[in-house]
């Protein structure tokens, strides 16, 4: 039949807060950067191609990172705890 003893409090997590999953300014410069340095140097490596352009590609994707990291040390990253976010400058 039914149970009718008293339910089982329901303690919920405290809340968190809101994040955005790496949308953000430095992380898309990162990978479109990644993305379209491992287009170059997936041409690069097709028979008739010069092999060269497989290492220009993958100067893309290091420079890419390195700008991604530049971006995320100038505040257009993720947000973390205890450092200000970098924000839209008002010329008012």
């Amino acid at each position: 039949m039914t149970d009718n003893s008293p339910a089982e409090p329901i303690y919920l997590p405290k809340a968190v807060p809101p994040t955005n999953h790496g949308h953000t300014v430095a992380a898309w410069t990162a990978m479109i950067g990644i993305m379209a340095g491992a287009l170059v140097s997936a041409v690069g490596c097709l028979p008739g191609v010069p092999f060269l352009l497989f290492w220009v590609g993958m100067v893309v994707v290091v420079a890419s990172c390195v700008a991604g990291l530049v971006l995320r040390n100038m505040g257009y990253g993720q947000v973390k705890d205890g450092v200000e976010p970098r924000r839209a400058s008002s010329t008012h």
